[in-house]
């Protein structure tokens, strides 16, 4: 596909996610090859559900933990946002392995893996979704780079 028409295709995409100003990751995607809209989907994803998830109100009561700290007089808010925080340590630190390719920290294992765009049809394209872990916080929708979850 000719790159103007690439570009196009990606600005309607991003729009349509409601990415307000796409055109840095237009470019990289273009001029760099690299798949960033695969990479946008997949970690807004996962911010929004093993993230936000947990802000949903029903979340904290299939915790039998939760109701018991709730019980206790535990204040709802802090509950949600250390269960978010948690699941954003979890989340980072998986996407961190997941870009380290391979067991770092063991000797005389040769296997490793990596993660793939794939095509409508399943298929690999080729293009490695990599450094995955370092916009993470980019996907927090609030605007604030998850510092909420710190509070």
């Amino acid at each position: 596909m000719p790159q103007k028409a690439a570009a196009e295709s990606l600005r309607a995409q991003f729009s349509t996610l409601g990415v307000a100003d796409p055109v840095d990751l237009i470019k990289s995607e273009v001029m760099e090859d690299l798949p960033q809209l695969a990479r946008f989907v997949l970690l807004r994803s996962l911010w929004r559900g093993a993230i936000d998830g947990w802000s949903e109100s029903v979340s904290l009561d299939q915790l039998s933990a939760a109701q018991r700290l709730l019980a206790a007089g535990a204040d709802r808010e802090d509950l949600v946002r250390l269960v978010r925080a948690v699941a954003y340590e979890a989340v980072f630190a998986t996407l961190d392995e997941l870009d380290a390719g391979g067991a770092v920290n063991v000797s005389g294992v040769e296997a490793g893996w990596v993660v793939m765009e794939s095509g409508e049809d399943g298929s690999p394209t080729g293009r490695a979704l990599s450094g995955l872990h370092e916009d993470l916080l980019t996907m927090d929708p609030s605007g604030r780079d998850g510092a909420d979850l710190w509070e």
